[in-house]
């Protein structure tokens, strides 16, 4: 009885952690940042952060990887589906832009400290960036098969222009250069896709 009611327990310390370092990095930057830092923001004993990560960078990586595993499977929903390839780019700006508006602090953190970080965090993650981009490329390659896209458009570099574009967006609302509503963000979602698809429409 004991270690079934251990383990929940265990779960909420290693999520406040997580959450405690999201406030912290978007705050002070990953680098600025110690793990001592995170301990006093998550209100636990400097110890116990080692407990459940090696290091800060340890951190860095699974808030990462939980995000981005979720990107992922709204790519993969949106282009299980019957809709039309514009659509499906549409569902997948549309995850991005709600997932800023839901916790833009992990958003920050993720733009700045790992996508954008070539050198580091963004070599490391290169496969699962990859592997995005690869989903995108495959929705707008359908889509050219299928006569809505024209098809002397290299289908990865309309990805690369597609999370270019989103990321451009949320580099703007996460250091206030644009403006960031409820209205601008629900806009944006549709706005990004036509930027694009627009571009892909046939001649």
């Amino acid at each position: 009885m004991a270690s079934s009611k251990a383990a929940p327990a265990a779960v909420d310390k290693r999520r406040q952690i997580l959450d405690a370092a999201i406030r912290v990095f978007a705050r002070q930057g990953f680098h600025s940042t110690r793990v001592a830092d995170i301990a006093d923001e998550a209100g636990v004993a400097y110890g116990l952060v080692y407990h459940y990560f090696k290091s800060k960078d340890e951190v860095l990586n699974e808030l990462f990887s939980e995000r981005w595993s979720l990107l992922l499977a709204a790519i993969e929903e949106a282009d299980r589906g019957e809709a039309e390839p514009r659509a499906k780019l549409e569902a997948v700006a549309g995850f991005i832009v709600d997932s800023y508006r839901h916790d833009p602090e992990l958003m920050k953190v993720i733009i700045v400290e790992v996508t954008r970080a070539a050198n580091s965090f963004g070599r490391t993650h290169l496969p699962e960036i990859r592997r995005a981009y690869d989903s995108i490329a495959k929705i707008v390659a359908e889509g050219q098969r299928a006569g809505a896209f024209r098809d002397d458009i290299d289908p990865d570099f309309a990805s690369m222009a597609f999370y270019g574009a989103i990321e451009q967006l949320l580099s703007g609302w996460i250091f206030d250069l644009i403006p960031g509503s409820d209205t601008d963000l629900a806009e944006a979602r549709s706005l990004v896709t036509a930027t694009i698809c627009d571009g892909l429409e046939p001649r």
